[in-house]
């Protein structure tokens, strides 16, 4: 089948189109036919082998999977043995392994059934960032004041919509060309942050692969507020922004602020509940651009430079 291959760590030009076997279903798997897979900074981290801590999960001297990607929407080709709830032919969306690819494994608990009313593109777009978004903006309550820094990417074109929706006064924080987006997903006020500073005061700030200091962001918040720091971004080779997720955690105790640096998982459950939401017309994936499987190296030095709106996605076939 054909798939994007890496042999190495290092940019976007590590990437390449090759021919690799077709994978098997083991007896708790299922095999995707891979309509289209999104592009995050996950995949990022894996190519580069950045921070360096990661490559103890990664592969040392290599990347431990060959085959890139995470999010993915496509079809049941086979299950295992033991798959019971999925069958061949099912329309899918969620998390797998190596999905820049004809065909990618997945766990049946990091699936769910398609929302019916989006194209294979714009569902590849919700797993990772859906979710992660899902599980940290749960918690906003209305009338509360949102911050989203990064409000025009993957997760904080969704983090966005979900605050407004639970009825707070979201502020979005993205570059010029992402201002429009930002606004129709339902923000009220946008900064420019190439044009102004970041100002006033925050029940709730939401930094996504943000690298401002702790302490800026800190002072943004109201005394009891809560600041959730996702992705780790910026930093050193060595640990990147992994020391300020880590200077988050160890300050907490001793603040009235609430510093929350949570790991997202995606479950089907999660998938479950974004599909009702998509469904209701309360939720929509922003597709800023989509690649042929043969581009998904551009697709990432794109996602790196942080110029494009909304999630980038790779299609297959």
């Amino acid at each position: 089948m054909k798939a994007i291959v890496q042999d190495e760590y290092g940019p976007s030009h590590t990437l390449s189109l090759g021919e690799v076997p077709t994978p098997r279903p083991g007896p708790g798997q299922v095999l995707i036919r891979v309509h289209a897979a999104g592009v995050d900074y996950g995949v990022w981290h894996i190519m580069t082998g950045l921070p360096l801590v990661g490559r103890l999960g990664f592969g040392l001297r290599r990347p431990r999977n060959r085959v890139p990607g995470m999010d993915l929407a496509g079809v049941v080709e086979s299950v295992g043995a033991k798959v019971t709830d999925l069958r061949p032919g099912d329309e899918v969306y969620g998390a797998g392994t190596g999905t820049y690819a004809e065909y990618a494994l997945a766990r049946p608990g990091k699936l769910a059934r398609k929302p019916a009313n989006l194209s294979f593109a714009e569902a590849a777009a919700v797993p990772v960032s859906g979710v992660t978004a899902l599980q940290v903006v749960g918690q906003v309550t209305a009338g509360e004041r949102v911050l989203v820094i990064g409000a025009g990417g993957g997760v904080g074109s969704f983090a966005t919509q979900l605050a407004a929706a639970g009825g707070a006064d979201v502020t979005g924080v993205c570059s010029t060309a992402k201002v429009d987006l930002v606004r129709s997903l339902g923000a009220r006020t946008v900064i420019d942050y190439t044009r102004e500073p970041l100002t006033g005061t925050y029940d709730v700030i939401h930094d996504i692969a943000g690298n401002r200091p702790l302490r800026q962001l800190r002072g943004l918040l109201t005394e009891r507020g809560r600041l959730v720091l996702i992705g780790a971004e910026g930093g050193g080779r060595w640990f990147g922004g992994l020391n300020r997720m880590l200077a988050a955690r160890l300050t907490g105790p001793f603040t009235r602020q609430r510093l929350d640096a949570p790991i997202s998982l995606t479950r089907t459950a999660d998938l479950d509940t974004l599909r009702d939401l998509i469904e209701a017309g309360t939720l929509r994936p922003s597709v800023g651009r989509t690649y042929p499987l043969a581009e998904a190296p551009k697709a990432v030095a794109d996602l790196e430079a942080g110029n494009a709106p909304g999630k980038l996605v790779v299609t297959v076939g």
